[in-house]
C-alpha cells in the first residue's frame, strides 16, 4: 500500500488517483498506525514552508515520518514535500526542516536571471545526474529508471534545493540549472508534480511504488 500523508497541506486528489492509475493500492491519510503499515510513502505539500512544517509538527507527523525514513520504508517528498526533506528553509525567515536530506530551500530568485518570471511555473526537461555514492552512479536513480532523455516534467516553484549537490538525482534548467529531485539511502523528493506530468510523471510514480528503497 502507498499511503499519502494527509497533513492539512495541499489538494491530494490528483496524486491519488494517479497512483491508482498505475495500479497502486493507495490510502490518504494522517493516522500513525497506517503510515507506518505502508510499503511506501509519500510527503506531499503546496504553499509556504514555515506553515507546512508547522502543521507536521502539530501533528506530531514529523517524527513519525522520521521513523518511518529510518526503518527504511521508501520515503518521496513531492514539491513542497521535498523540501520539507531538507534541513532548513529560508522562505520568510528561518524554519527548521525534517533534515532527512542535506540541504537548504533558497529563493531562486538567488540563481536566476534577473527578469525570469517567479513563481517557474511550466514543463521543462529532466537532466538526470550522476549519483556519487551510488553503487553504480552511471545508472539513473531508480525512480528515474523509465525516463528518458528530453523527458519534461511540470514545476510551480519559488524556491529550490540548495547546498545538496551530493545529493542531487536530477535538474532542470530555467536560466540557471536547478534541483529537480534530490535522494539519500532509502528517501527520495522531486521539486516537479508528478502527478500533473502527464505520462512521464505517471512512469515516476509507477517507479517509485516499485522501488525497494536500495541501489539509491
Amino acid at each position: 500500500m502507498i499511503a499519502i500523508i494527509d497533513y492539512g497541506v495541499g489538494n491530494l486528489f490528483s496524486l491519488e488517483h494517479s497512483l491508482m492509475a498505475v495500479g497502486a493500492q493507495v490510502c490518504v491519510t494522517g493516522e500513525e498506525r497506517v503510515l507506518r503499515e505502508a510499503d511506501h510513502v509519500i510527503l506531499p505539500g503546496v504553499g509556504a514552508f514555515g506553515d507546512a512544517a508547522r502543521k507536521l509538527r502539530e501533528t506530531r507527523l514529523d517524527a513519525v515520518l522520521k521513523q518511518i525514513a529510518a526503518s527504511g520504508t521508501p520515503v518521496m517528498g513531492i514539491c513542497l514535500g521535498m523540501q520539507l526533506l531538507l534541513d532548513i528553509s529560508y522562505e520568510f525567515g528561518e524554519h527548521p526542516g525534517l533534515g532527512l536530506i542535506p540541504g537548504e530551500v533558497r529563493p531562486i530568485s538567488d540563481v536566476i536571471p534577473a527578469g525570469l518570471k517567479i513563481p517557474h511555473i511550466g514543463w521543462n526537461a529532466l537532466r538526470l545526474t550522476a549519483r556519487r555514492f551510488s553503487p553504480d552512479p552511471a545508472l539513473p536513480h531508480p525512480i528515474f529508471k523509465a525516463v528518458e532523455p528530453g523527458d519534461c516534467v511540470y514545476f510551480v516553484h519559488s524556491f529550490y534545493g540548495a547546498k545538496c549537490a551530493d545529493h542531487v538525482i536530477a535538474t532542470t534548467e530555467y536560466g540557471a540549472p536547478l534541483t529537480a529531485a534530490v535522494a539519500k539511502d532509502n528517501v527520495c523528493g522531486c521539486q516537479f508534480h508528478p502527478e500533473k506530468s502527464g505520462d512521464v510523471g505517471l512512469r515516476i510514480l509507477k517507479a517509485f511504488c516499485e522501488w525497494d528503497g536500495e541501489g539509491a
